[in-house]
């Protein structure tokens, strides 16, 4: 099994911007600590950053400080930058070639946000054959509400993690993923 970690939009965006990320507490460190030991298990990681290209768009918007990447992940070593316009990885990007070019088979999903990007990846990844494993902890999102109703952040992660599990990934907090790592990435 060839594993990569996709740390998916780890932009500014969701912490000093306009949709700052509130659950689960913590989950930039565990987001850290599971590229450090990716890149220690010399596993591939790929940084994925959203870009809304969109005319009078107010998220995301290339060149401003919300859509770079997080600092502290900028500070760590990746294989692959890649960027995205739509929710899913896989979508209008090389992510699926690169991987297969590489003899991955697993991938490992971490970033922002639990409901939309990281789920909306984790499905790409499933139906392209990949394994899926999903951090519960170095995953994240906020409360919603819209016209359709409202969500507590806690209950819209649940609600997400128990639904990944169901059929597209195996759910897991960083610290079992790293503990599961096969002896040659330890």
């Amino acid at each position: 099994m060839s594993q990569a970690l996709l740390v998916i939009d780890v932009q500014n965006e969701y912490f000093t911007g306009k949709l700052p990320v509130t659950y689960p507490h913590g989950s930039i460190v565990n987001i850290l600590q599971a590229m450090d030991a990716a890149h220690a298990a010399r596993m591939p990681v790929i940084v994925i950053q959203h870009a809304n290209r969109a005319a009078g768009t107010a998220t995301f918007v290339p060149g401003t400080p919300a859509w770079e990447l997080h600092p502290d992940v900028t500070k760590r070593p990746h294989d692959l930058l890649l960027e995205k316009t739509l929710p899913g990885s896989f979508t209008g990007t090389h992510l699926d070639a690169w991987l297969k070019e590489r003899g991955i088979t697993t991938v490992t999903i971490a970033g922002y946000m639990t409901q939309m990007c990281c789920d909306t990846t984790a499905r790409q990844a499933f139906h392209h054959g990949y394994s899926v494993q999903f951090l519960s902890d170095a995953t994240g999102t906020l409360s919603i509400t819209n016209s359709a109703g409202a969500i507590s952040d806690t209950d819209l992660q649940r609600a997400i993690l128990v639904t990944q599990q169901m059929r597209f990934s195996q759910v897991m907090t960083t610290a079992a993923w790293i503990q599961s790592l096969p002896i040659s990435y330890q």
